[in-house]
C-alpha cells in the first residue's frame, strides 16, 4: 500500500525459519521505503491505522494463545527498550526491563 502496489498475495506456510526470514524481509523493505524519499501512495495515518494496527492485533492474539497454552511471552517495557532506526531483523538488543 505504501508503494502503491496493494494486491493480495496468498502464500503457503513454509518452515518456521523460512517464514521468519520472509517476515523480516518484508519488514525491512517497508522500513526502507518509509525511510526513503519515495512518495507514500497512502496517507501515513491509514497505513498505521490499517495494516500496521492489524499486524499488532495479530501479535496480541498470538500472545493470548501462548498464555492459554502455558507458554507465555515475557513482557517487556518497550518504552525503555533499545529501539534503533533500521534494526528490524532478528538481531535485537536484549530487553532493558522485563515485567
Amino acid at each position: 500500500m505504501a508503494t502503491g502496489d496493494s494486491k493480495w498475495n496468498t502464500s503457503n506456510p513454509q518452515s518456521w525459519n523460512d517464514d521468519v526470514k520472509r517476515f523480516h524481509a518484508v519488514l525491512t523493505d517497508f522500513d526502507a521505503y518509509l525511510a526513503s524519499n519515495k512518495p507514500l501512495h497512502a496517507p501515513i495515518e491509514k497505513l498505521f491505522q490499517g495494516p500496521v494496527a492489524d499486524a499488532l492485533t495479530h501479535v496480541g492474539q498470538i500472545a493470548v494463545l501462548r498464555r492459554l497454552a502455558n507458554s507465555p511471552v515475557k513482557g517487556e517495557n518497550f518504552f525503555l527498550a533499545d529501539i534503533a532506526v533500521g534494526r528490524v531483523g532478528t538481531d535485537q538488543a536484549p530487553p532493558k526491563f522485563e515485567f
